[in-house]
C-alpha cells in the first residue's frame, strides 16, 4: 500500500487540455473520479494550452508550441501547429540539456523522444498524446473523456476548472496544488509548479507520492469528501 493514498472525491473535473502540464494541473487529476477534457472551447492565448515551463541551468525556460491562426475564435480541435518552425528540435534539445543528468532521464526519455520525432498537425492531438504518457508514467488511472459539446454552465456534479490553471497563478493562487519541495536538477532554490516532466525526470517512480503530498483538501475546492 502506498504511504500517501488519496480517496477520490465524488465529483468530476472539467478542464482544458495543456501541453506537458504543470503540477497544479496534474494534482487535479488525482482528486476526482473522472476527468473531462474540454474539446469544444476556443483557443486562448497566453495559456498552458501551448506552453510549459522547465528548469534549465541558468533559468526557468518556457517552451512554446507555435500555432497558426491562434485566436480566441479558433476551435481548439482545429488549431494547427506551425510546422514551418523547428519547434520540436528546439524543445527536445532544451529537455535534453535541462535533464540529461537528472536521475531518471535515461529511464523516461525514451517515452517522450518519439513524440518529438513525429510531425503533428494539431495542437490538441499533441497535447492529448503527451498527457496520456504523463498519466501512465505517474500512475494516475483516473478515467479521461472528451466533451462532445461546449457547456457554458456544466452540471453541478462537475467541477469547472477551465482556464483556472494558468501561467499567471502564483503559489497563493494554485487551484489543486500546494507546493512541497523535491530535489531538482539545478540550483539551491526550489522552483514550484513546473511541468510534470521536471518531476518525472528528477523523482521517477516517487512522482506520484510527491503529487499526493501536494494536493489541496477537498474543502478548499468546495467539494464533499
Amino acid at each position: 500500500m502506498e504511504k500517501y493514498q488519496l480517496k477520490p472525491y465524488p465529483a468530476e473535473l472539467l478542464i482544458d487540455l495543456h501541453y506537458l502540464p504543470c503540477l497544479d494541473y496534474m494534482s487535479g487529476f488525482m482528486q476526482f473520479e473522472r476527468v473531462w477534457l474540454e474539446a469544444n472551447e476556443h483557443y486562448q492565448k497566453q495559456s498552458y494550452r501551448n506552453r510549459c515551463y522547465v528548469l534549465t541551468a541558468n533559468k526557468v525556460d518556457v517552451l512554446t508550441v507555435p500555432v497558426i491562426q491562434g485566436t480566441h475564435h479558433r476551435p481548439i480541435r482545429d488549431l494547427r501547429i506551425d510546422t514551418g518552425q523547428p519547434w520540436q528540435q528546439h524543445h527536445w534539445r532544451c529537455l535534453q540539456a535541462a535533464y540529461r543528468k537528472a536521475p531518471f532521464y535515461e529511464h523516461y526519455a525514451p517515452e517522450f523522444e518519439p513524440v518529438y520525432g513525429k510531425t503533428w498537425s494539431y495542437l490538441f492531438d499533441l497535447n492529448y498524446e503527451l498527457l496520456t504518457i504523463c498519466l501512465r508514467l505517474v500512475g494516475v488511472k483516473t478515467p479521461v473523456d472528451l466533451t462532445e459539446w461546449y457547456e457554458k454552465s456544466p452540471d453541478a456534479g462537475r467541477f469547472d476548472a477551465r482556464s483556472m490553471v494558468n501561467p499567471r497563478n502564483g503559489p497563493e493562487s494554485y487551484v489543486f496544488h500546494q507546493a512541497v519541495s523535491y530535489q531538482q536538477n539545478f540550483g539551491p532554490d526550489f522552483v514550484p509548479n513546473l511541468s510534470i516532466i521536471d518531476l518525472l525526470f528528477c523523482q521517477g517512480p516517487a512522482a506520484k507520492q510527491v503529487l499526493n503530498q501536494q494536493v489541496v483538501t477537498s474543502s478548499s475546492l468546495g467539494l464533499a469528501s
